[in-house]
């Protein structure tokens, strides 16, 4: 005699016929509630593409703005029709190829013939003199002479120093117009003053020799009408460069550069300020 299932067996069975049916239930349900809402709002979850960026415009090329450079100064050592010393011609000619002088005038001063050449920036003379010089020969400078009252100045110390300044206009004791050389030493380029007239400035500097030009205490005395008319308006405005050739050493010891196939070399400069303790 056969027996059925025990009756736990056909409970649990049913249940899991219930819950298999109630998850199937579930499941479309949930799949006819996802149809509805995609209908519903399917449309409007469609994202529309990015517009795009408007189109730029074409672009020309155009060369860029280069600033219009300064005209180039013709620079040439034009001396005209005055001879000249070799020496002279030598510094002259370094300074301009080297532009030694930057822009501004320049002067040489020949201490050997005592004579002073001007020039303009370019390098063209302007015109040559002679001047008086300090009464000892000689290319150096007494340290601290500027300080000391003109009094006690020796003769053997009364030196026009040789090198290369940096001038400056300025005004003397006697508030005269005055153009700084060597402002340490208190030497500077003036007009010439014929206060004593045992000095024969004057006729000094008119006579054909250079050999009686040394009576100053070391500044250089140019005549009134050429420092008016040429040195002046040329470094009594402004700075210059003031060139002073050496007579007892060689001109390669002050201006090594203004010898053939040297390097170049750069000079000290004078001290310059706006005292007044400047020598005749």
């Amino acid at each position: 005699m056969r027996f059925g299932p025990p009756a736990d067996v056909d409970a649990a069975t049913s249940r899991r016929r219930d819950v298999i049916s109630g998850l199937v239930q579930g499941g479309l349900i949930a799949a006819a509630a996802l149809v509805v809402l995609y209908i519903a709002f399917g449309a409007r979850l469609k994202r529309s593409p990015a517009p795009l960026p408007p189109a730029r415009p074409a672009m020309t090329a155009q060369a860029p703005d280069i600033p219009s450079l300064p005209p180039v100064v013709a620079r040439q050592v034009d001396f005209g029709t005055v001879p000249a010393p070799a020496d002279v011609m030598r510094v002259a000619t370094w300074a301009v190829r080297k532009a030694d002088n930057g822009d501004r005038s320049f002067v040489i001063v020949d201490k050997r013939r005592a004579r002073i050449y001007v020039f303009a920036p370019d390098g063209r003379l302007v015109g040559d003199s002679p001047v008086l010089l300090g009464f000892a020969s000689g290319d150096h400078t007494v340290a601290g002479i500027g300080d000391r009252p003109i009094d006690q100045v020796k003769p053997h110390e009364r030196t026009t120093p040789a090198g290369r300044f940096q001038s400056a206009p300025g005004r003397n004791a006697l508030n005269e117009d005055v153009v700084w050389v060597d402002y340490d030493a208190a030497v500077s380029m003036h007009r010439v003053r014929a206060t004593n007239p045992k000095e024969r400035r004057l006729e000094r500097l008119a006579s054909k020799t250079a050999a009686d030009n040394r009576i100053s205490w070391g500044c250089i005395n140019v005549p009134v009408a050429f420092f008016d008319e040429t040195v002046w308006p040329r470094i009594g405005k402004g700075r210059g460069v003031v060139y002073v050739l050496p007579e007892r050493s060689a001109l390669t010891a002050y201006f090594p550069d203004a010898a053939p196939s040297q390097p170049p070399r750069q000079y000290a400069q004078a001290a310059l300020g706006r005292g007044n303790n400047a020598r005749p």
